[in-house]
């Protein structure tokens, strides 16, 4: 499985960015996919995930209202809309792929088999 993340890039607080994530070498539609951060000292944390068919997602407190998780099985194609961006939003950003299909690990990083290469996102105030 090959994941290659993409859309990172400075932003002014306020301002909102676009992250993709492309996936190729199963099938994309049979597994639920997330996003995670990793911000410059601290340990990787989850971000937002959502199911195989996209009829649920799950968010951590600090982006609710703010983040939307987003996919295009058609284009084996994960999305992350940030709005609302802040500088604690600051950090290297992770698509992950589980290789199992236990929803119940969504947030757990160390469930996550593949990872996209991670893309930066830096917001400033």
């Amino acid at each position: 499985v090959q994941l290659q993340a993409s859309g990172g890039g400075l932003v002014q607080a306020g301002g909102s960015l676009r992250l993709s994530c492309a996936a190729s070498g199963r099938t994309f539609s049979g597994y639920h996919m997330g996003w995670f951060r990793q911000a410059s000292g601290k340990e990787r944390e989850f971000v937002a995930a959502i199911t195989s068919l996209g009829y649920s997602r799950d968010y951590a407190d600090s982006v609710k209202g703010r983040f939307t998780i987003s996919r295009d099985n058609a284009k084996n194609t994960v999305y992350l809309q940030m709005n609302s961006l802040k500088p604690e939003d600051t950090a290297v950003y992770y698509c992950a792929a589980p290789d199992h299909t236990n929803w119940l690990y969504r947030s757990d990083v160390q469930k996550h088999a593949y990872w996209g290469q991670g893309t930066l996102v830096t917001v400033s105030s």
